[in-house]
């Protein structure tokens, strides 16, 4: 997700790019375990220069601010490995991504980085919609995606607005995650899923209970 990219000549793009990519990298190590060390609050631009051996005027060529670094960190460690689980259950395969979400809000290297991030993108107008457009959305898609062939098998309501279904999922989650009022755990991912689906399935049940009073003399 950087926000530009270094200009190079022909002849020397290839051996400019790879060190344009180590330069890189170690900007987002060096964000990571500075605010891993210190936290977020007193992360700053300066520090990650020093720390990945550039120049500041480096950083602030592919990123405008220290949020939107640490920003690229997180999308880079987060990246997902595995397909989203289509075992013919929704119930369960929802239970299964949303324990995952936990695991990695949870994890002492991630889950306080990312609360500091949606934090400071309160702040910070540019940060909020980079947020949602590079970490949030390209993570939901694909469970929208899963939701949506449940829909077409008839497992949910056909009418059912699939992306505000996931906001009350994912939000419950985020709820916990910054203020800390309860365990983020599997006990907590199997009472939202299990909450919001069985709320699901109990509208499509009224639906068709309606519309057959109705279809009887």
């Amino acid at each position: 997700m950087c926000y530009a990219h270094p200009v190079t000549t022909a002849t020397s793009a290839p051996l400019a790019s790879r060190r344009s990519e180590r330069s890189r990298l170690a900007i987002l190590d060096a964000a990571l375990a500075l605010c891993a060390e210190q936290g977020y609050a007193n992360l700053s631009v300066e520090a990650v220069a020093a720390r990945a051996g550039v120049g500041k005027q480096t950083i602030y060529r592919w990123w405008p601010s220290k949020g939107a670094v640490l920003l690229d960190a997180l999308v880079r460690e987060s990246a997902p490995h595995a397909p989203i689980p289509d075992t013919g259950d929704v119930v369960a395969d929802l239970g299964t991504i949303v324990l995952s979400v936990i695991e990695l809000f949870t994890h002492p290297d991630f889950g306080p980085h990312l609360a500091a991030l949606i934090g400071d993108a309160q702040r910070d107008p540019a940060l909020a919609p980079a947020l949602l457009e590079h970490f949030i959305r390209p993570r939901r898609a694909p469970i929208a995606e899963r939701l949506q062939r449940a829909q077409r098998l008839g497992q949910l309501p056909a009418s059912l607005d699939v992306d505000a279904v996931l906001e009350v999922i994912f939000g419950a989650l985020y709820h916990r995650l910054l203020l800390r009022n309860g365990p983020l755990d599997p006990a907590y991912a199997s009472f939202v899923v299990n909450i919001v689906l069985s709320g699901c399935s109990a509208t499509q049940t009224k639906r068709r209970s309606r519309r057959r009073l109705e279809a009887d003399p």
